[in-house]
């Protein structure tokens, strides 16, 4: 029997926005997203690609259109379990005190019948889906069939990093005046040869780190102004985007490079926790190399070998 476990809402996001080439949604057992909530509360709004999880009588189906034995994320919720705790339920109709029952939220009750079925762990997303749809209101939808058309053509968002302060993306989400907005961006980190469009001539907002993507190019001497511009940011609570051109290589090294000098971790820490948060992330070999001997100016010493295995 798999587990069941809480995702956080900013997992959540994350996971609705890897991509390969393309969006990993496209995939057909990348992604089973449920819905335990009322039909109707269903049909107002729920999470993009989200299935309706129905019943007959009392009891739960399962749906026919997946084969959750090979899904590899299968996450669930309802409107706001934050607990996989009993919770009270108070009969309001009887005036007998001794009538109130023990309940599981339905996301749960669902999950664990759900564990049954599959071979990675069941999610239950945590707050569910008040508390997801309050943070990201813009992947809201009332659609209930995507066609892999849309699914092709769907844009992901850049990924969130630190919750609700940094995020880490490409040049096209830079570019993008809607992502821009959604996510309350108010400075950029442009890790690239291109200039985008915001915040230009801004120093204030825009840290600009003109380099190629090559194992020769030199990023070390930017890490302690990239530091101090990010933590200014984060202090004065601005949102940052973190980008590069394809934002899979220098973007990923400038963010590594800050989460080591913050909260003063490995290199091996650092790069887990981003490749957890972005799949595809891959540094080349210049970078890493740079990665590696500004963990020995950070901590002290060179703790992580690069040429083993990180994650």
């Amino acid at each position: 029997m798999a587990d069941l476990v809480f995702c956080e809402p900013t997992e959540l996001y994350n996971i609705l926005n890897q991509v390969t080439k393309l969006s990993r949604l496209t995939e057909p057992n990348y992604l089973c997203l449920l819905d335990v909530r009322s039909k109707r509360e269903y049909d107002e709004s729920h999470v993009i690609t989200a299935l309706r999880v129905k019943k007959k009588g009392n009891e739960y189906l399962i749906p026919e259109s997946v084969d959750l034995e090979c899904v590899k994320y299968c996450v669930v919720y309802d409107n706001t379990t934050s607990s996989m705790e009993m919770s009270v339920n108070t009969n309001e109709d009887n005036n007998d005190d001794d009538t109130d029952d023990l309940v599981l939220g339905a996301a749960v009750e669902y999950g664990k019948i759900l564990t049954q079925f599959t071979r990675s762990p069941v999610y239950i997303l945590k707050g569910g889906y008040e508390c997801f749809s309050g943070l990201y209101h813009f992947f809201r939808t009332q659609k209930i069939i995507w066609m892999p058309q849309e699914l092709d053509a769907f844009q992901p968002y850049p990924i969130e990093i630190i919750p609700g302060k940094i995020f880490l993306g490409n040049f096209t989400q830079a570019c993008d005046p809607k992502v821009q907005k959604d996510l309350k961006i108010k400075a950029h980190v442009n890790v690239s040869m291109e200039t985008g469009p915001f915040f230009a001539g801004d120093r204030d907002k825009l840290l600009h780190i003109q380099i190629e993507d090559t194992p020769e190019s030199n990023i070390s001497p930017f890490f302690r102004h990239l530091c101090h511009f990010i933590g200014i940011h984060l202090h004065l609570g601005s949102v940052i985007l973190i980008f590069s051109t394809r934002g899979i290589s220098r973007s990923c090294a400038a963010i590594i490079a800050f989460l080591m000098h913050h909260k003063e971790e490995t290199l091996k820490r650092s790069w887990a926790y981003v490749k957890k948060c972005k799949n595809n992330m891959c540094p080349n070999r210049g970078l890493v190399a740079q990665l590696s001997d500004w963990e020995k100016i950070v901590l002290g010493d060179s703790i992580t070998n690069i040429f083993e295995p990180m994650y």
